[in-house]
């Protein structure tokens, strides 16, 4: 038995598997015929769970369990959520009436062996994945999305009525989803009276300071920046803010 659980968008995506062996056999068109309902995976059940609602190929899935069944071939997939998770490997008594979802995607083919049937989840950004199902020398992928932007924008307004307001991670959401930079300038120089001593909230102004073209702000907060970085030791912030500088001087 496998769990693989992995952080996505603002939940978690949780995948509970056994995983066969290959062990000198054919696998896809032989001891997984093609054309046939397979349990994608041995023993029990293969169970997917998204903590919030997202997306696999465009279509919706509600947060929720789900038992994992395919339907391999050489040149496509069906792959297809499943709400009765109790059916195990009984494939003969699979029915269409249990799907939540169905959709086709295209295998790949790997340049190395995987012994052992093995999901992983690739290629995350804060919005989108891959869920990866790779065997033998076979990959199918499954695009997976999310929605956060409107519930991160709810939240942070939500949480800037408080009486303790996150400044710093409400400028860090603005800066790296490239938002309103005069707003998240606000923030940071709030964040900043917040806690003068840290040194990535000033190293923060600084980047936000480059996205509005104001060099010459970026080079004062990212010199303050490294050498409050200096005073804690901290080697990697006075490199990013070194490089953020001359960056700067160069942009001028």
């Amino acid at each position: 038995m496998q769990t693989l659980k992995q952080n996505f968008g603002l939940g978690d995506v949780t995948i509970e598997y056994s995983r066969p062996g290959v062990k000198n056999r054919v696998i896809f068109g032989d001891l997984v015929p093609y054309g046939k309902v397979w349990r994608t995976g041995a023993n029990s059940t293969t169970k997917i769970t998204f903590s919030e609602d997202v997306k696999l190929e465009g279509n919706a899935v509600p947060a929720g369990t789900y038992g994992i069944y395919s339907v391999p071939n050489a040149d496509s997939w069906d792959i297809m959520l499943y709400k009765d998770l109790s059916l195990g490997g009984n494939v003969n008594d699979y029915k269409a009436e249990n799907e939540v979802l169905r959709f086709k995607v295209k295998p790949t083919a790997l340049t190395n062996k995987m012994e052992t049937l093995t999901f992983n989840i690739s290629d995350m950004t804060a919005t989108t994945a891959v869920i990866e199902l790779l065997w033998d020398k076979v990959r199918v992928p499954v695009a997976i999305t999310t929605e956060i932007d409107s519930k991160m924008m709810k939240n942070i307004e939500a949480a800037l009525s408080a009486d303790k307001r996150p400044y710093f991670q409400a400028a860090s959401y603005y800066y790296d989803n490239d938002k309103d930079m005069k707003q998240a300038l606000e923030w940071v120089n709030k964040a900043v009276e917040q806690n003068p001593k840290a040194y990535w909230v000033a190293h923060l102004k600084a980047k936000i300071q480059v996205k509005m073209k104001d060099y010459k702000g970026a080079i004062t907060s990212a010199e303050q920046s490294m050498a409050l970085a200096k005073e804690d030791k901290d080697d990697t912030y006075v490199k990013m803010n070194e490089k953020l500088i001359a960056d700067a001087k160069k942009a001028k």
